[in-house]
């Protein structure tokens, strides 16, 4: 496992494993393990205090949706909001909303009633564990708006893409900050060609090792 640090803070590193592995969407040659950036509240804390200093005054946001079990950093974040009494938001208690989407049967993005206080008319930030594509930032982007949400913002800890759908991906790691990463289509992967093995199939969450 090899360790890089974030430009804006050496308070915040990233894990990553060279290899071959799979995505829903591409094939990569890192797996990028966000765990202690997720689950240690001190690393969460300060991963959050990166991304709340990437939104200027003219920020409003109510809402935090977290994917790829960010919602520990979620929480941070608002905490880290609340701070900065320049930004604003809408919410008649002057709080923050932490929600995370469900996935139905046909793998859709819902949101369940009880939930619907805290996106429809509400300023959303997306934030994001990991991005490769944008397939999911433009799945999750299409689903807050179905739900009457407005984006005010998209954030990932790490993301190759910089912008989606006219949506800047403010992001605390980008590919240069892996020296050699790389994602693949699936049939343009040089691995596979070669005939190598996939190790594992990663996703925001985590990895689950192909079985030999």
């Amino acid at each position: 496992m090899v360790k890089f640090y974030a430009k804006d803070s050496n308070q915040v590193a990233l894990h990553a494993v060279p290899g071959h592995f799979a995505t829903s969407h591409s094939h990569i040659n890192y797996y990028i393990d966000m765990t202690s950036l997720k689950i240690r509240a001190r690393e969460a804390k300060d991963v959050a205090s990166v991304i709340a200093s990437r939104f200027n005054n003219a920020t409003i946001i109510d809402t935090i949706v977290c994917m790829d079990g960010t919602e520990v950093v979620g929480a941070f974040l608002a905490e880290e909001f609340a701070k900065r009494t320049y930004l604003r938001n809408t919410n008649l208690h002057d709080t923050f909303y932490i929600v995370s989407p469900e996935f139905n049967s046909n793998n859709q993005m819902i949101f369940r009633d009880n939930n619907m206080l805290a996106i429809k008319g509400k300023h959303v930030l997306l934030l994001l564990a990991t991005t490769t594509t944008g397939v999911t930032i433009r799945r999750s982007l299409e689903c807050i708006q179905y739900y009457g949400g407005i984006v005010t913002g998209v954030s990932s800890i790490f993301s190759t893409v910089e912008e989606v759908d006219g949506w800047k991906v403010e992001s605390v790691f980008t590919h240069e900050d892996l020296p050699g990463y790389a994602a693949y289509n699936q049939k343009d992967c040089p691995f596979c060609k070669k005939g190598h093995r996939l190790e594992a199939m990663v996703n925001g969450f985590g990895y689950s090792k192909m079985l030999t």
